[in-house]
């Protein structure tokens, strides 16, 4: 026996359908100022009333204690500044759903175009994010330089070109004539530049195709950003990395019991779930995300976010009339995002 049941956009539940449409609209709306997880961990994240491009202006280490004589006045210093403009762009995607969709499928159609929108919007945030640190060409985001990714012989003044290089950079070849290359403690500007470009060729030979880390680009990482006033803590690997880093005896994975590692027990293993953290090195975190390749991984200073992530507009979603018989709604958001701290990242390309 064949029982009759209503479409859920008929006559008499057409209530019912207006209410599935408010409330995923609503859903979407709480959705939209969750902190994701790659800009929580690697972004500054900054709001703005004003439209168009962003400049952001912040304080270098610029002055120094010095000795004084009996009745001596030190030399009056100032602040160096240094200015950064980050390029907001809107992203949107509509939704729609035909009134014959809802009623004749066995599902919520509406409720499950929704969903697959948020999904789809944390994967243009992450891989946006990516593509930008790790100054990978996309002529869609705009990301990478001069039409290409940003190499080892990259020049320091092709990356902070914004003309060509709206997303910034790390520190490219010859720094030490770049004006964001600042001195730290004792070393000079020219000293710190000898010490090499901050996109480095991986001393693994072969790492381009099969995702392997040598451990000696890890402190040299850890060299140029210590140099540099800065402390490396998170290592931003690919799945096939992480295969690698498997094989190693110095990977230590964050499973373990509590009472043997202070960093283990089920309340570790579930906050490692929702942050990406698969293990540590060297005493750094190790973070795999699927949307880095596999002959790139980078270095980074977390507590230093080196990006920093404008939002003009939140993500809205509006109600759309797409047309007769369609039910839909779309959302958009104005972001931008830009690395300004280049002193903060080491990427490593395979060889």
């Amino acid at each position: 026996m064949v029982t009759a049941n209503l479409g859920i956009a008929s006559s008499q539940l057409n209530s019912v359908a207006n209410r599935v449409l408010i409330d995923y609209k609503d859903a979407i709306q709480d959705y939209r100022v969750t902190e994701m997880p790659v800009i929580k961990m690697f972004a500054e994240s900054f709001t703005t009333d004003t439209g168009g491009d962003i400049d952001i202006t912040f304080g270098l280490p610029s002055m120094k204690m010095e000795q004084l004589e009996e009745g001596a006045t030190p030399a009056y210093q100032h602040t160096d500044l240094r200015s950064e403009r980050i390029n907001v762009k809107e992203w949107g995607i509509a939704v729609g759903v035909t009134r014959r969709m809802m009623e004749d499928s066995r599902f919520s159609e509406m409720e499950m175009a929704l969903n697959e929108a948020r999904r789809a919007v944390a994967r243009h945030i992450t891989e946006h994010f990516v593509k930008t640190v790790f100054g990978i060409y996309d002529e869609d985001l705009g990301t990478g330089v001069d039409g290409g990714s940003i190499l080892t012989a990259t020049t320091e003044a092709n990356i902070v070109d914004f003309d060509d290089n709206p997303h910034g950079g790390f520190f490219g070849d010859a720094a030490a004539s770049g004006d964001r290359l600042v001195e730290y403690g004792i070393m000079s500007k020219t000293a710190l530049g000898a010490l090499g470009t901050h996109y480095q060729t991986s001393s693994k030979a072969g790492s381009s195709t099969t995702g392997e880390i040598a451990l000696a680009d890890l402190t040299k990482a850890i060299e140029l950003i210590g140099a540099k006033g800065l402390n490396a803590d998170t290592i931003l690997i690919s799945p096939s990395h992480y295969k690698s880093l498997l094989d190693l005896a110095d990977f230590t994975t964050p499973f373990a019991e509590a009472s043997t590692n202070p960093k283990g027990g089920l309340d570790f293993v579930n906050d490692v779930a929702r942050s990406a953290v698969v293990g540590q090195l060297y005493g750094l975190n190790v973070v795999s995300n699927a949307y880095v390749p596999p002959e790139r991984f980078a270095v980074l200073d977390t507590s230093i976010k080196p990006v920093a992530y404008v939002e003009r507009r939140g993500l809205t979603v509006e109600e759309a009339n797409p047309g007769f018989g369609i039910t839909g709604s779309y959302m958009s958001m104005r972001y931008g995002l830009k690395i300004i701290r280049p002193e903060a990242g080491v990427i490593f390309i395979g060889a």
